[in-house]
């Protein structure tokens, strides 16, 4: 290579380091560039070593598989009962939504509504509608209301607190073991698995993908 050349080669690489996006550190709020990752590689803060971003492997892919797999196990949750109680020969099963409906009966409101919202509404709405923004994306086509949708989403996942109400559930199951007969049900291992996979939602989706996928599907779509 001559010097010529070398000298165009490193004038392309500045060229290309300016052009690229700029992003702040979340921690420190320092002013970098992005650079490209190999998959799996992730990228830290010059100065406090927070991770900015992550190339997640296949991320997009994994993300829809999981979420189809926690719309399965969420329908099956909340058809089946959570547990079955046995005291003084009374056999008592129920539903999340039957719970639900004991704690209107009881005049506790405020407590069925919580429940309602943070272990029945909020999944039922992240994993539908993002099913709905990333499954066409998939497949190279931008839903409808992507940009206005996907921000919104991001601020629903707060109020998904299955976690929260699996602990919960089993503190009571664990109390009322000494009163009763508790045999866990479909329902419950149904939430503990889907618990687990929203888990794995949130730590396979990569927001810097799924913008990128969505900026190249909707090129290709004005192109044809």
């Amino acid at each position: 290579m001559t010097p010529v050349d070398e000298m165009a080669e490193g004038s392309a690489e500045r060229t290309a380091i300016r052009s690229a996006p700029v992003i702040a550190c979340r921690e420190c709020d320092l002013l970098q560039r992005e650079v490209a990752l190999s998959p799996g590689g992730t990228a830290r803060c010059h100065r406090c070593g927070a991770l900015l971003y992550r190339n997640i492997r296949h991320g997009l892919e994994r993300t829809v598989a999981f979420l189809l797999a926690a719309a399965v196990l969420y329908l099956i949750a909340n058809i089946n009962p959570i547990v079955s109680l046995e005291a003084q020969g009374v056999h008592t099963t129920t539903t999340l939504l039957g719970a639900v409906r004991a704690l209107l009966h009881q005049d506790l409101p405020a407590v069925a509504l919580l429940i309602f919202v943070t272990a029945i509404l909020a999944p039922a709405v992240e994993v539908a509608v993002m099913l709905y923004l990333l499954l066409p994306l998939r497949f190279g086509r931008v839903p409808t209301g992507f940009a206005t949708i996907l921000p919104v989403v991001q601020k629903v996942k707060r109020w998904n607190m299955v976690e929260v109400f699996m602990l919960g559930l089993l503190v009571s199951l664990v109390k009322l073991s000494k009163i009763a007969s508790v045999v866990p049900d479909l329902a419950l291992w149904s939430f503990g698995g889907l618990t687990l996979l929203m888990t794995a939602v949130a730590a396979s989706f990569d927001p810097r993908e799924i913008w990128a996928r969505a900026e190249t599907a909707g090129g290709k779509e004005k192109s044809l």
